[in-house]
């Protein structure tokens, strides 16, 4: 508590990412990470979690091309929160997959830690989703927002939104 009045304080760190640029997504399988452009639109990274020249010091040079673009890195360790919204454009689906994961990339000793998976039935017409789900992170780790598909065929991820708040006391 602080203070006298009893409340306690909370703070909170934010990066929120929009990509409404069509993103083809094979039918291999296998899971994409979903890559956002770096600081347009409605994005939002006052904390500097997803940055073009990442903590590592890797420079992403094409954010459309580099799965490097669809990395948060939190800022502090501490309670996550992940929020998501997928689109996909119609198609002939059985499955819908999407899933939250540390270190897609291999970059740690703990590569391809996955949380809150989900397969999906797909519903007439456009795919709309949303999720979240709360994780521990810690700036060593990378983020990511991964879809899979299961159309026969290449399809379109139309829009996408990944959000990570992290509360501090």
């Amino acid at each position: 508590m602080s203070g006298t009045s009893g409340w306690l304080s909370l703070g909170a760190l934010v990066c929120s990412l929009k990509v409404d640029v069509n993103q083809v997504i094979p039918d291999d399988g296998g899971y994409h990470v979903v890559r956002f452009p770096f600081g347009s639109g409605e994005s939002s990274d006052r904390w500097e979690m997803h940055q073009v020249q990442q903590p590592d010091g890797y420079v992403v040079t094409n954010w459309a091309a580099d799965d490097r673009s669809g990395l948060i890195w939190p800022a502090r360790s501490g309670w996550g929160h992940l929020y998501a919204m997928i689109q996909w454009e119609s198609g002939p689906y059985t499955e819908l997959r999407d899933q939250y994961v540390r270190d897609p990339l291999g970059l740690t000793s703990d590569p391809m830690n996955t949380t809150a998976t989900d397969h999906r039935p797909p519903s007439p017409g456009m795919q709309c989703f949303t999720k979240s789900h709360g994780i521990f992170v810690n700036p060593s780790v990378p983020l990511a927002l991964r879809v899979g598909q299961n159309a026969g065929r290449p399809v379109n991820l139309v829009l996408a939104e990944f959000k990570l708040v992290i509360y501090e006391a």
